[in-house]
């Protein structure tokens, strides 16, 4: 225990003194008690329990009690009663009217000092870092122990917690021949267990818990050991249920309940898709997936369980005092704003605040039902944990729902962001992306994160950058990954941070990979921190690689990344379809079959939307209808099916209504409208892999001459990177139908995929070609993915093979639709190198690319440049319009600086090998930089954006401009 900080020694210590006080609490009650009924004793049963949970809690608002804590009450029993139990009632108990003054004088003074207690306790409990100085320790161990002592505790006792020998093994008497027995029935236990002998494993470790004289190092293992059979034996049963009734939703429920426990959420979760395939209407088991959701989430991003890890109580902020002024004087403005600024102070405690998540909770549902979008994000927060109201997912959506409906600008204040709003966008993509609540659907996650990034979130720009990273329901696009992580990077999204150093590493761009890395270690990445050295290394063995390797090696890995991409069809647009309808009838005049076939595909998407409305509900036979419209449209292309975000809760409800009434009339009846609803409930869930896969399966059996599903399921297994079993699927839809060119076009893909053998895969990519219309939308990626099945680039006849196939796209592109152009491939950044090399040997210029134009689209510019602007406009509006007036307040430096006189012999230093997001003097250096933007004021400061040598761009504020020189200088 030696490796133990002081630090956390005191936490422990002054936890081992709180605890101290349930006995001392317990006297008190029962005293109490007595004094209160009479001299009546208290009886330590359910009956005496009971009357007391009924007769006075019940009855005394004030006595606020969780659900776990009276049913402890309610069986009688006060040593199961937690402080914070005992605290309530001694507290908030009403006293009888038969007291003398000494008595209730002596009560006051008692419930002061169980307030103390209370409050002390509190403080401990929610201490975040679980670590206290010296300092502090011997405060608050002088306040504990000075109550406990007052309360009749021996001050000799408390003195003994304070040693460092409390952390030492407890000295036992131990009965050698009794620890023999134990070790023996231990390994009698493991060999039963071994034989998955379950029941027989449980018998041996209890029988050596309970032996006497066995150490408690050794019993704490045998209880662990014995948890864990019993879990173990759990989920064999569990699973022999399943295997006994592989359609009892039931079963797989239970597999999955037990696996939560294991924390073992990813095959919870498995679990649970397959047991709401078999019954979509439980909710208990949406609610068990939404947990196990939620962990998985949380574990992927490195996302703390406790609310404190991502709020500070406001006097542990820099600048605390700027804030307070800033947020009393937005109060004046908007009175919501003080509701969620003591929302804020009860859920972390501050100044002379407790700590209170119902209070906090109170508040924040007053500013939400003002329509502050900050509340109402907060609120959802709450309930999304069960801190201070009953835990609800779906109430917290709602919320979440409510917040992002409001507008990104504050209502009352021009050019301010509407704090809330972009956190709850985010929030929203997450719960898409996760299935949290909702069924899963990456298409609104990206719609979601979109939102949110273009209104300030960091996070959401990360988790926008890995979906293009890994093409999740997007066209795969490593230069718009780049672009989103470094704009994440550039908010302070630690993780967005270790993301671009791996990037940028691929680049060869070694220094920027190692000041991204840091970066992200100092924002408290753990990972980043974790593994920092073995990135070190990888960083400095690719920099001693000779130039010509190093710039292979990033080909290869820019290769290996597209490779790998998670095979997906791309239901995100960026066009609307419908309004283009002319359009397409135009094109289908002129001859284009793709044209015709997405012209047929939106006239049945109308027909749909049209019923909805028309019509605020649906008769039977109007729902069937929208169904098998729908299905049409799914069955012709996926693409040109953009459900409104306002209709897609009212489609999803009509399809599981439907759905459901095909299930109830029987399993096993076959008819258009059934088959048509299993198309609509699969293409709507395909993003929930687990649960659609499962579902589909059933489809199969059940309509075996059905292509689309075979379809649907080769592209789900695709997805899931089980190529095989993907093939196999769409081999099959081929037998049905052998010149499906969407299905030649999927049986490429996975083949190339699977690698074994190049020369099918290209077979089957110029089956697709000659078969698909030449407008076909794929007919450009075919060529280029017939370019990479070529293993190896150095001969002649590989090189001239890729070239060949490049010119081929090339030429195909020009024949697409204009809705499809510029053409996007995910598969050209990789090709590109190469044909530049080839284009340079065969003197072929490139075309030559203006450097600064490729940075002007830069997100992080265009948010600089935009904010730049607005807050200009506003200081126009205070010279045009004297009665108009903005907030604006400065900020000290906190870090002071000398201005070199000479720039002789000072180093050059660029913006990106500057932290923006860290207080720092970079003494002996000098920045060379171009204003882009004017400025128009100088009070406080003048602003402006920048330009650097690399084309890159940030904001620069320049303090302590003389009134006088300031029109003059700007």
């Amino acid at each position: 225990m030696t490796n133990i900080s002081s630090e956390v020694r005191n936490y422990f210590k002054l936890e081992l003194l709180i605890s101290r006080s349930c006995n001392t609490l317990r006297n008190l009650f029962k005293a109490r008690y007595s004094l209160f009924n009479n001299g009546q004793a208290w009886a330590e049963s359910p009956t005496c329990g009971n009357s007391y949970l009924t007769n006075v809690v019940a009855k005394n608002k004030n006595i606020n009690l969780t659900p776990a804590q009276k049913t402890s009450v309610s069986k009688g029993n006060t040593d199961e009663w937690d402080i914070s139990t005992l605290c309530s009632i001694l507290l908030f108990s009403k006293r009888p009217q038969t007291l003398n003054a000494n008595e209730e004088q002596q009560l006051d003074e008692e419930n002061k000092l169980v307030a103390q207690l209370r409050d002390a306790r509190n403080k401990l409990v929610h201490h975040s870092s679980k670590s206290i100085h010296n300092q502090e320790f011997n405060q608050l161990w002088i306040d504990i122990s000075t109550i406990l002592v007052t309360f009749g505790d021996i001050e000799t006792e408390l003195a003994k917690l304070k040693e460092d020998s409390i952390f030492d093994s407890p000295k036992q008497v131990i009965n050698e021949e009794n620890t023999n027995e134990a070790l023996r029935l231990k390994s009698l236990g493991n060999e039963a267990y071994d034989n998955e002998d379950y029941s027989e494993a449980i018998k041996f470790f209890i029988k050596a818990t309970v032996l006497p004289g066995v150490s408690d190092h050794d019993r704490a293992i045998f209880f662990r050991i014995w948890r864990q059979v019993e879990l173990d034996r759990a989920l064999k049963d569990a699973k022999q249920a399943r295997k006994l009734w592989l359609t009892w939703w039931k079963a797989h429920y239970r597999v999955g309940q037990v696996y939560a426990v294991l924390d073992d959420h990813e095959k919870a979760i498995n679990s649970f898709e397959r047991a709401f395939a078999l019954d979509p209407t439980k909710q208990e088991i949406q609610t068990a997936m939404d947990e196990s959701r939620i962990m998985v989430h949380r574990d992927s991003q490195q996302e703390d369980l406790d609310l404190c890890a991502n709020w500070k109580p406001m006097h542990e902020c820099p600048d605390a005092e700027m804030i307070r002024k800033n947020k009393d004087l937005l109060a004046l403005i908007d009175p919501s704003v003080a509701d969620v600024t003591k929302g804020h102070q009860f859920a972390l405690g501050d100044i002379d605040i407790i700590q209170d998540y119902e209070q906090a909770a109170k508040y924040f549902a007053k500013a939400a039902n003002a329509d502050n979008a900050e509340g109402m994000y907060n609120l959802a927060r709450l309930f999304d944990k069960g801190l201070g109201v009953k835990k609800d997912h779906n109430l917290a959506r709602e919320w979440l729902e409510k917040a992002a409906s409001q507008p990104a600008e504050h209502p009352k204040l021009k050019g301010m962001p509407n704090i809330g709003v972009a956190d709850a966008e985010h929030a929203l993509g997450v719960r898409y992306f996760e299935g949290i609540s909702v069924r899963k659907d990456l298409s609104m996650a990206v719609y979601w994160y979109q939102r949110a990034t273009d209104h300030g979130s960091a996070m959401a720009a990360n988790n926008l950058g890995c979906m293009y990273l890994d093409g999740l329901a997007v066209d795969k696009n490593l230069e718009k990954a780049e672009e989103l992580h470094e704009l994440a990077a550039q908010r302070g999204d630690p993780s967005a941070m270790m993301t671009l150093a791996e990037l940028r590493l691929r680049k060869n761009d070694f220094q920027m990979a190692e000041l991204w890395y840091d970066r992200a270690c100092e924002s408290g990445n753990v990972v980043a921190q974790r593994n920092r050295d073995e990135f070190m290394t990888k960083l400095e063995n690719r920099q001693s690689y000779p130039s010509d390797l190093q710039e292979a090696l990033s080909k290869a890995m820019n290769y290996d990344v597209l490779y790998q991409s998670k095979y997906s069809p791309s239901v995100v647009c960026e066009r609307f379809y419908l309004k283009e309808y002319g359009l397409f009838c135009e094109h289908a005049r002129r001859g284009s079959i793709t044209a015709k076939k997405l012209r047929t595909a939106i006239e049945h998407f109308i027909l749909a939307l049209n019923l909805l409305t028309s019509f605020k509900t649906l008769t039977e036979e109007q729902e069937n209808t929208f169904v098998h419209e729908l299905s049409e449209c799914y069955r012709i292309d996926t693409i040109v099916a953009q459900i409104p975000a306002i209709f897609f809760e009212r489609v999803s409800s009509i399809i599981e209504r439907v759905l459901t009434r095909c299930t109830q009339q029987s399993t096993c009846i076959v008819s258009q409208v059934d088959e048509d609803v299993r198309v609509c409930y699969a293409t709507l869930n395909l993003n929930s892999y687990g649960l659609i896969q499962q579902f589909l399966e059933i489809c199969k059996q059940k309509y075996p001459k059905s292509v689309h599903f075979y379809y649907m399921s080769g592209t789900v297994h695709g997805f899931q990177r089980n190529s095989d079993a993907g093939l196999y699927n769409i081999n099959h839809g081929l037998e049905i139908e052998p010149d499906n060119y969407e299905l030649l076009y999927h049986k490429a893909v996975l083949l190339r995929h699977i690698g074994k053998d190049m020369a099918e895969a290209i077979k089957a990519y110029q089956q697709f070609i000659a078969t698909a219309p030449k407008d076909h939308r794929k007919i450009p990626e075919a060529y280029y993915e017939m370019a990479l099945c070529s293993k190896d680039f150095m001969p002649v006849a590989g090189i001239s093979w890729i070239y060949e196939q490049y010119r081929a796209g090339k030429e195909a592109e020009k024949l697409q639709l204009p809705w499809f152009l510029p053409y996007k491939s995910e598969n050209i950044a990789f090709l590109q190198p190469i044909i530049d090399m080839i284009e340079s040997n065969n003197n072929v210029k490139p075309t030559p690319t203006n450097a600064r134009k490729q940075h002007l689209t830069d997100p992080h510019r265009v948010e600089l440049i935009k904010n730049h602007r607005v807050w200009e406009n506003t200081t126009l509006e205070e010279k045009r319009n004297l009665g108009y007036r903005s907030i604006s307040t400065t900020v000290k430096p906190r870090v002071k600086q000398q201005t070199d006189k000479l720039l002789i012999g000072l180093k050059p230093i660029t913006l990106r090998e500057m932290n923006s997001r860290k207080d720092h003097v970079y003494t002996g250096y000098v920045l060379s930089v171009t204003i882009i933007e004017e400025t128009l004021s100088w009070d406080p400061s003048i602003h402006l954006v920048i330009e650097d040598k690399n084309f890159d761009c940030q904001r620069m504020l320049i303090y302590g401009i003389l009134e006088e020189e300031g029109e003059e200088l700007i």
